[in-house]
């Protein structure tokens, strides 16, 4: 019997110990994003945890991160002599993610607004029956049986009385009420400008892990996420036409995976985290003559640009197109609160930068942008100036840079400041094959551009069945700086498409005249002071029955009664 039971019980230890062998350890970690590779569009965040294994089968999984991450791209490792075993991910919708104290501060005012304005409404109520009440039970004594004149006349005071009673304080519970109403719907417009999500889906990543002793190991995980991503923004700083210009390079940066990112090292890149792994295929480059961009609303698009090789995955416009994104956008909800980012295709060089970001930076997840500063460059530049009177009286100022290929921008918008003073917002647009890029520093007013019709020169004469109609125009150009400037003034005469309308170049004060289009160009260098004057006139023939408009016009809005 001994025999027996000491049998027993090594038979339970040995299933005991093979059983205990073969059991997981479940552990549960939460560690926020701490360093992030923020691409155009999307971003490659990292997390790091020590954790300590048991011998044996361990399973951690990470919890309450994105819901936008791309499970094809999660990539794991873990020091010291542990075998990664299987990495998986899930979504949970049933977590609660922490809120931040202001957010849960408006929802705990909102929530108590509510509250109150719906015990307003009760007393209301019980205001309006009781009037009810007294309406519907006005007859007194009955239809037969009449009423002595002093009972009458105490039930009349009462009715009044009360009735009065009834609606003042009906009239300072509606007061109140809409009152509350206008707190609330600020308190739910602070919410959605907070971007307060509730009950936001997140995902878990449960990572299997074998040790052969228990030991203390370091996992670094890292993904690729959805609905993050920079843009450039520059700042052009110029003082004066003699001294070089400042360039400040910055991106603005925006963040709208669902989780915050506290203090975290950032760096930015032009690459394409969705790139294809597919060998590249090269396509024909045709060139074409450069028309220069086309700007529309808050974009601008050249219809010469094309691309020089073919990949699985394109650039994003105006919508989101890798797959990722779209795995992204199955996984969890839009959310109506946040103001849909808007995107404009543009063209970067083959060759991806990268730009590692000193500062540590907190970007919340709210979609909108954040200011990170990049680089400076003091920019050696030639200055000119250039002028179109025809539409525009004021002469531009232009700073012209060479070998910008050399700093990894990416077109996008600048801010201009000359003197100190804020002038206006230009375009840096890098698609031009020039070795030169030209930056408008907008209007300089101390080079003075006039233009002005002389009437001598403009007269109109009938040759037979034809009409001859001859333009004259004056141009003065002055420099009231106390330096020389160059500067281009350019002008136009019409050009004939019809063989029966003849226009003659007169008098174009040694233009630079292109037959084509009619363009023409005067350069000067003006002294400190100096003045010059342009005489241009011109004359068109046609027939004498045709009507011709002669006047280039362009179309304004304006009030029509």
């Amino acid at each position: 019997m001994k025999k027996t039971c000491s049998f027993l019980f090594f038979v339970l230890a040995m299933i005991s110990h093979v059983f205990g062998q073969n059991t997981e350890s479940t552990q549960e970690v939460s560690t926020p994003v701490q360093s992030a590779i923020i691409y155009l569009y999307g971003a490659e965040v990292n997390h790091s945890k020590q954790v300590t294994l048991n011998s044996g089968r361990n399973k951690i999984v990470f919890v309450g991160l994105s819901a936008k991450l791309d499970s094809k791209s999660i990539q794991v490792n873990a020091t010291g002599d542990v075998s990664i075993l299987a990495i998986s991910d899930v979504i949970n919708y049933m977590a609660n993610q922490k809120e931040s104290i202001k957010i849960k501060q408006l929802k705990d005012s909102a929530l108590l607004l509510n509250d109150v304005i719906s015990q307003l409404n009760n007393d209301k109520d019980a205001f309006v029956t009781e009037k009810n009440m007294l309406l519907v039970n006005d007859k007194i004594g009955g239809n037969e049986k009449g009423v002595a004149i002093a009972e009458l006349k105490l039930a009349a005071d009462f009715y009044r009385s009360r009735i009065k009673e009834i609606n003042a304080e009906v009239f300072k519970l509606d007061k109140k009420t809409i009152q509350l109403n206008e707190v609330l719907s600020k308190t739910n417009q602070q919410l959605r400008e907070l971007n307060a999500k509730n009950n936001q889906p997140t995902s878990e990543i449960t990572i299997l892990l074998s040790s052969a002793t228990k030991t203390t190991t370091t996992i670094n995980l890292k993904y690729i996420v959805s609905d993050a991503g920079w843009a450039p923004s520059y700042d052009l700083h110029a003082e004066d036409i003699n001294q070089p210009i400042e360039l400040k390079y910055r991106a603005k940066v925006f963040n709208n995976t669902g989780i915050d990112w506290n203090d975290i090292k950032i760096k930015l890149s032009t690459s394409d985290p969705s790139q294809s792994a597919s060998k590249p295929v090269l396509l024909t480059w045709n060139l074409d003559y450069y028309s220069g961009p086309v700007y529309k609303g808050n974009v601008y698009s050249n219809s010469n640009a094309a691309p020089a090789y073919q990949s699985n995955q394109g650039y994003i416009q105006n919508s989101i197109t890798s797959n990722q994104s779209i795995d992204a956008q199955e996984k969890s909800a839009p959310n109506k609160n946040v103001k849909p980012i808007e995107f404009e295709e543009i063209q970067v060089s083959e060759l991806s930068a990268e730009f590692d970001i000193k500062t540590s930076y907190s970007i919340p997840s709210d979609a909108k942008p954040y200011i990170v500063d990049v680089t400076e460059y003091k920019l050696p530049a030639t200055y000119q100036h250039h002028s179109v009177p025809k539409i525009d009286r004021d002469a531009f100022l232009l700073a012209r840079i060479t070998g910008w290929e050399d700093l990894d921008l990416v077109e996008g918008p600048a801010n201009v400041y000359y003197g100190g003073t804020y002038v206006g917002q230009s375009y840096i647009y890098t698609r031009s094959a020039d070795d030169t890029l030209d930056l408008s520093l907008g209007r300089d007013n101390k080079v003075l551009v006039t233009r002005s019709k002389v009437k001598e020169f403009c007269n109109t004469k009938y040759l037979g069945n034809a009409k001859k109609e001859t333009f004259g125009y004056e141009m003065v150009v002055k420099n009231n700086r106390k330096t020389a400037v160059q500067i281009d003034v350019l002008d136009q005469i019409p050009v004939s498409t019809q063989s029966d309308i003849i226009v003659e170049a007169l008098e174009i004060t040694k233009a630079e005249y292109d037959t084509k289009t009619g363009k023409l160009t005067w350069t000067y260098t003006l002294q400190p002071g100096e003045v010059k004057k342009i005489v241009l006139t011109y004359s068109v023939k046609y027939p004498k029955t045709a009507t011709i408009n002669l006047q280039k016009t362009k179309s304004k809005m304006r009030a029509k009664f």
